[in-house]
């Protein structure tokens, strides 16, 4: 799963890693200073390695969609679309090679999960890949926005960049929408495939990082002023949330 931003991410912690606010501990710091923590460094290392994965896979997935498009101007969207996905994946890989990791060592960790998603959720026809891209791939975004505002503000600056809109979000919603105009019953079968993709989508998120020791470390409160319990549920209840907005943005209901 390519893990891409939205406009509408109305989290708390997208808020706060986007505007100026009062920092304290790792949040505070840069890498120069944060990296000196070992598990730190590693947990890092397994973001941005997750990251990287999901930047060139997002790359490959929307070259094969654009095969599936219906017109020459929508064909040549997406392959704009695909060259912004492959060059964040750069910006990453650079990154992982500046702080001494092996880029490809960084992302082999994810490779399974993330291939094992996209299997499960093959899009059958042209408006299912735009929904997966805009509803299931915004999920994970909105995780890693939650995870960066309590990162390093080197890696946190980084992570926020690679997340930027490519404009698949307004692309998606305009194409859904006009297709759901033009045959309601468009709408029933495009809102169960992305309640479908909100579930796998959770369940791949939440595999990925009990897999890494690092990562679960920092979500609960280990390293990086992490997450506690209690706040790993709320930061669900916010990505839900947000789903649940995009669903209405795409005429679909959640």
């Amino acid at each position: 799963m390519r893990f891409m931003t939205t406009p509408d991410n109305t989290s708390d912690a997208a808020d706060t890693a986007d505007t100026p606010v009062a920092r304290t501990g790792v949040a505070a710091q840069d890498w120069a200073r944060a990296s000196a923590d070992p598990q730190y460094r590693a947990a890092v290392v397994d973001l941005l390695g997750a990251l990287a994965y999901g930047e060139l896979a997002a790359f490959e997935r929307l070259a094969e969609d654009a095969k599936l498009a219906p017109t020459l101007a929508d064909k040549a969207e997406l392959a704009k679309m695909a060259s912004a996905e492959f060059h964040h994946y750069e910006k990453l890989r650079d990154r992982l090679t500046e702080i001494g990791a092996e880029p490809t060592q960084a992302m082999e960790p994810f490779v399974a999960a993330l291939d094992g998603f996209h299997r499960q959720t093959a899009p059958s026809d042209w408006l299912e890949g735009l929904v997966k891209a805009y509803v299931g791939d915004s999920i994970a975004s909105d995780f890693y926005r939650e995870v960066a505002a309590r990162l390093d503000s080197d890696t946190r600056g980084l992570v926020l960049a690679v997340l930027d809109d490519t404009g698949h979000a307004t692309f998606a919603v305009e194409k859904v929408r006009a297709a759901i105009d033009a045959d309601p019953r468009v709408g029933g079968r495009l809102a169960l495939w992305a309640r479908r993709l909100m579930g796998e989508a959770l369940s791949q998120s939440q595999r990925v990082v009990a897999d890494r020791d690092a990562l679960s470390t920092m979500l609960v409160g280990g390293v990086a002023d992490g997450f506690d319990l209690a706040e790993v549920g709320k930061m669900f209840s916010r990505i839900t949330e947000a789903h649940t907005k995009r669903m209405a943005a795409l005429g679909l209901a959640a």
